[in-house]
């Protein structure tokens, strides 16, 4: 096996400290590869960055519309956000707009990854709720489309449920692959997770930015989607986040979705290209400076764009005290 190449260095002072090792690709909605670096075709768990493609049956099927749903909505059900109280408030009221409540979803409840949010939870004296899972929202779109479409809503996780059937031929379709036989897992919201090669998740991320060939109602569900949540960034992750942050600064011109164990993704629709990326040690830190150097590359940023990703991929470290001691950057070479 040949070694995936460092993609991201960490320096305290002028002496690099460690290395980042890791994989990407940039490829146009036919897969064909435009860029690429260590083994593309090896499968790894997308995580949340696969969220997009899990919400097309949310669109397809009718349901955002029978239930009038906001962009906010339709954004939060791609997202992997830190429950702040907007996240919260919003996946609340759209539940109860359905006759369901916190205890219809079935992702579990962790600490908002938002430290604001989960200081005022520690203040109150209050426990976290499936609310503040950070899939909130994508479970509250796959009870829609139950409601929607009448199915029993219980154990909507499981992979035979009609709804995991419904996700999973959107991931085939859109990925280009029989997935009978990939390698599964459970994700953290208890989701069946596949393992997809990172050429075919860009490959997907790819078509959802630019949808033009696949069957119309398909295309609608992409281009909504992504408008939704380049109109609400904040929804998709939160204050501070990265993908917020990134989609921000590239002025609309790209879709970005983290996913954990250091996985991203950018979806460029004006050029129709997809990006994927994974860090061999998981580190987000190390993703989130590789996603910016590809979008600086791939992106087609106008030069006020390219400076605002470019303060972005080179984080300044910090110690206990304050005092700056060292920082990231993409590795020389690559």
């Amino acid at each position: 096996m040949h070694a995936n190449p460092f993609l991201v260095d960490v320096a305290r002072g002028a002496m690099v400290e460690s290395r980042h090792r890791g994989r990407f690709v940039v490829v146009d909605a036919e897969g064909r590869i435009l860029a690429s670096g260590g083994d593309v075709d090896a499968p790894v768990f997308p995580r949340s960055a696969i969220k997009f493609l899990q919400a097309l049956p949310l669109v397809e099927s009718g349901a955002a519309d029978a239930f009038a749903l906001s962009q906010a909505e339709l954004a939060i059900s791609c997202a992997s956000h830190g429950g702040e109280p907007r996240h919260v408030d919003t996946v609340a009221a759209w539940l109860a707009r359905m006759g369901l409540g916190e205890a219809d979803l079935e992702c579990g409840a962790h600490m908002p990854s938002a430290a604001s949010a989960a200081e005022a939870l520690v203040r109150a004296g209050a426990r976290p709720g499936a609310l503040h899972n950070n899939c909130s929202g994508k479970h509250a779109g796959m009870l829609a489309t139950c409601r929607h479409l009448g199915d029993d809503p219980r154990g909507y996780i499981r992979p035979g449920h009609p709804q995991q059937m419904r996700v999973m031929e959107a991931f085939e379709a859109m990925l280009g692959l029989d997935l009978s036989r990939a390698p599964r897992g459970v994700d953290g919201c208890g989701l069946p997770q596949l393992g997809i090669p990172l050429r075919a998740l860009a490959t997907g991320i790819a078509r959802f930015g630019a949808p033009d060939r696949l069957p119309a109602l398909r295309a609608a569900a992409c281009r909504r989607l992504a408008a939704a949540i380049l109109a609400e960034p904040f929804m998709l992750a939160g204050t501070g986040r990265f993908c917020t942050r990134a989609i921000e600064a590239c002025g609309g011109r790209a879709v970005i979705k983290t996913g954990a164990e250091g996985v991203y993704v950018a979806a460029i629709p004006a050029l129709g290209l997809g990006i994927a990326l994974k860090i061999d040690d998981g580190a987000a830190r190390a993703a989130e400076v590789a996603m910016g150097a590809l979008l600086l590359r791939h992106g087609g940023l106008d030069d006020a764009a390219r400076a605002r990703i470019g303060e972005m991929i080179a984080p300044t470290l910090s110690n206990a005290a304050g005092l700056a001691v060292g920082g990231l950057a993409p590795s020389p070479g690559w």
